[in-house]
């Protein structure tokens, strides 16, 4: 494929061979181009080298971090609580932790040809990325076209306030094309998340979505259970105390149809083993 050049260059390509000597030095790489310094008698000239993967040419996580000074924070405790249930327990035995990546209240960016278009899914979980190790490393956004791989699943959290857009009944118009396409869009056509779910903790519903060719279907539900054969793991709805409150929360089970522990729960169940056997457990 031949590559456009500036009209400058056009003119040496068509004009005969230099009666001087001609150098070439490589410019130092930039963010955002390579291009190569071409010396003719006293002039310079830069010419484009050949086109470079978006990896290296649009902004990183380092350039499109999540927190923002100018929008608010999250909406109320529960959109706290969820996700982080949601992450306590999702232990799936198809998944190895190390390669696997869970975001909440995290920037998503997903189209190059607008680089500073995101969303922010209250809960997602990507398959096949290394998890940060070390602390230097954690994520300040997840930046698919840095990334290489899109989400497996998508969880919304329904509000009155954004309701219309988790359930994609505000697609954009043709002549909308410049402006920011929904969470439904986003996750439906453009990313193509397998799964999506959205969950109202006023009505207590959990609905399911699954892609099937190019447009979500809704999967009927079994009780508030959607089982994922993939990951070997169910997501449903579960009555109990999380962070001491009582409620309907979404929340992981196992083949077994047992619900997955949290951190806190198997520490408890630990405890009072050892006072069953005659041990304190608070001291070492």
């Amino acid at each position: 494929m031949r590559i456009n050049l500036p009209p400058t260059l056009k003119e040496v390509e068509r004009s005969p061979l230099p009666t001087t000597p001609m150098a070439i030095a490589p410019k130092s790489r930039s963010h955002d181009k390579l291009e190569t310094t071409v010396f003719k008698g006293n002039s310079a000239m830069y010419q484009p080298s050949s086109p470079l993967p978006p990896q290296e040419t649009l902004p990183t996580m380092y350039d499109l971090p999540s927190e923002d000074p100018e929008e608010p924070g999250l909406p109320d405790e529960f959109h706290e609580f969820q996700p982080q249930l949601l992450r306590e327990t999702f232990a799936s035995p198809e998944c190895p932790s190390d390669q696997t990546f869970i975001g909440t209240d995290i920037n998503l960016y997903y189209d190059t040809r607008h680089p500073l278009w995101y969303k922010r899914p209250d809960w997602f979980m990507v398959l096949g990325v290394e998890r940060a190790s070390q602390q230097q490393d954690l994520r300040l956004s997840y930046v698919t076209w840095q990334e290489g791989v899109m989400p497996f699943i998508a969880v919304e959290l329904l509000s009155p306030g954004t309701e219309d857009e988790d359930l994609g009944q505000n697609v954009r118009a043709l002549q909308e094309r410049d402006t920011p396409p929904g969470k439904w869009e986003v996750y439906e056509r453009i990313l193509r998340i397998p799964y999506y779910v959205v969950f109202d903790r006023y009505t207590h519903q959990m609905r399911a979505f699954g892609l099937e060719r190019t447009r979500y279907q809704e999967i009927q539900l079994t009780q508030q259970q959607l089982w994922l054969e993939e990951i070997q793991l169910g997501l449903g709805v579960w009555q109990g105390v999380y962070q001491g409150t009582e409620g309907l929360w979404l929340r992981w089970y196992n083949a077994d149809g047992q619900w997955l522990s949290t951190p806190t729960e198997r520490a408890e169940r630990l405890a009072e083993r050892l006072r069953q056997l005659g041990e304190d457990p608070d001291v070492m």
